[in-house]
């Protein structure tokens, strides 16, 4: 794998904390905390901010990544839950 200025920057492993905007439900968090736990297991207890309207929630969740393509790897599973609408 080719090393980047990212890998320069980031000593692995490391806590990242992941932002997922998505449309407003119940199930949203436990679907992030489901796929964190498929590549990264752990005890995690995301935060949950709805917008101002309450359409969409802002999930925070802190997690351990070994690497950037973990982190890869975690970006594109969080985009593709339906709800997702935003990964940051």
């Amino acid at each position: 794998m080719q090393k980047t200025r990212f890998d320069e920057l980031v000593d692995f492993p490391c806590h990242f904390t992941f932002k997922v905007m998505g449309v407003a439900s119940e199930s949203l968090p436990d679907q992030v905390v489901e796929v964190l736990q498929e590549h990264a297991p752990g005890d995690y207890s995301p935060s949950v901010r709805p917008s101002s309207k309450g359409n969409y929630h802002s999930i925070s969740v802190a997690v351990r990544v070994e690497s950037q393509q973990h982190i890869e790897i975690l970006y594109r599973s969080l985009s593709d839950i339906e709800d997702v609408r935003y990964v940051l």
